[in-house]
């Protein structure tokens, strides 16, 4: 199989159980830098695919390392090294889910001795803080030839590509306008005092491009998306891949036109980024105006008709802060020019 179609194959996989590769030497070899909890979703789908080896982990903070291990071990397979640097490795498709600022080190990093065999990388979304950072990662992947993923939530999805289709072939009419939601009970975060960086921890490497502050436990982990040098508030976080999605329903691809306003409310803690935004994007395909619509809540809200209700888990809660249970409203709205009947 050429490595260039393994994501693809992988994907398969995931969806119909079946085997990808026909011998032990198309094993493919991954690496994970970044063991958060998005990292942990990577190390669940990987390590349950056929003749893929999960061979090196990488992580600032030794103890995410040395519980990824564990994890592995527990589940009867060989444990990946740990390592400060997985381009250490011969890999064959390292897979990216560090904080946003770090990605984009990741990717521009050239490949150095077997290493070089890695042809895939998968990153997860937003691969990079800002729009410098993302033409740098596609010069990168141009001049070294290789080929780059972002991972946008949901994409694979059978459901989401069937209901895709059928807008595409008119269900609805013509879809002019979504409505992307981001409704998260997030609590405040408080004030953390400056302190000792955590044994174990690389802060150098951690702060990354970023100016390197004075560690406060609220500027470190999850609570790393709430501070400008490293993150840009929760439409960033899981509104990108609503904001994915939405797009992916109108059939769009770049604005003409973007506004929004926001600000952080309610709370007195350290927090930089809005908590309450509104965002609007005027597009113009093939001469029809589309209309995206994005708004981020932080606390007690209504539901918006016919969205689910998400449930708490691990991106409810804010670090410290934690969730307040209950859930938010996650999801989008398609306006067509006709009306759905059932």
């Amino acid at each position: 199989m050429d490595r260039r179609y393994f994501l693809m194959g992988a994907a398969a996989a995931v969806t119909a159980g079946k085997r990808v590769f026909a011998s032990a030497n198309d094993t493919v070899r991954i690496a994970i830098v970044g063991c958060g909890g998005r990292g942990g979703s990577h190390l669940r789908e990987w390590t349950t695919l056929p003749n893929v080896e999960l061979v090196a982990i990488s992580d600032i903070d030794q103890s995410h390392m040395a519980s990824f291990v564990k994890r592995v071990e527990s589940s009867g397979k060989k444990a990946p090294r740990p390592s400060r640097i997985c381009a250490r490795f011969s890999t064959t498709s390292p897979s990216t889910p560090s904080p946003s600022p770090r990605r984009t080190i990741g990717m521009l990093c050239r490949p150095s001795g077997r290493a070089r065999r890695a042809r895939t990388f998968t990153w997860r979304s937003p691969c990079t803080h800002n729009i410098f950072e993302a033409k740098q990662i596609v010069a990168a992947a141009r001049k070294y030839d290789r080929m780059v993923q972002q991972g946008s939530q949901s994409r694979s999805s059978e459901a989401l590509q069937e209901g895709v289709q059928k807008m595409r072939e008119g269900l609805i009419g013509d879809v002019y306008m979504a409505r992307g939601l981001c409704y998260k009970t997030r609590n405040t975060i408080g004030h953390t005092p400056v302190s000792d960086v955590p044994e174990g921890v690389d802060y150098d490497l951690w702060t990354g491009p970023a100016p390197k502050r004075p560690f406060t436990k609220n500027r470190f982990h999850y609570n790393w998306h709430w501070f400008w040098d490293t993150g840009d508030g929760d439409i960033g976080n899981q509104g990108i891949h609503e904001m994915d999605k939405a797009r992916w329903g109108l059939g769009v691809k770049y604005p003409i036109k973007a506004s929004a306003i926001g600000g952080k409310v309610m709370f007195d803690d350290d927090q930089e980024t809005p908590n309450v935004l509104n965002a609007s994007f005027e597009f113009n395909e093939n001469g029809k105006t589309k209309i995206l619509e994005f708004e981020v809540r932080h606390w007690i809200t209504n539901r918006e008709y016919m969205v689910p209700v998400t449930g708490g888990g691990a991106g409810a809660g804010r670090g410290t802060g934690g969730g307040m249970g209950g859930g938010g409203t996650i999801g989008n709205l398609y306006y067509g020019s006709q009306r759905l009947t059932w």
